[in-house]
């Protein structure tokens, strides 16, 4: 398991905040998924067996919101 956060760009509204935050969730493989609105950041667990960060960040940028910078850690 992996700890993900991403700083996303293209946050305008706490509307996106649900849109994301249900996009995520909706990967099988994520989960404890958490969108900091001010911060522009997305945090969450990844389990590399059933799905990959690049996956998830697709996923975001078919959503009309960029990926600015991805950080992992090891559970």
């Amino acid at each position: 398991m992996e700890k993900v956060m991403m700083k996303l760009g293209g946050l305008t509204c706490p509307s996106c905040l649900t849109k994301i935050q249900k996009g995520v969730e909706s990967i099988g493989g994520t989960a404890d998924v958490k969108v900091l609105f001010n911060a522009g950041k997305v945090k969450f667990t990844l389990d590399p067996a059933q799905t990959s960060i690049d996956t998830v960040q697709k996923n975001i940028e078919k959503m009309g919101y960029a990926v600015q910078g991805v950080k992992t850690k090891e559970l």
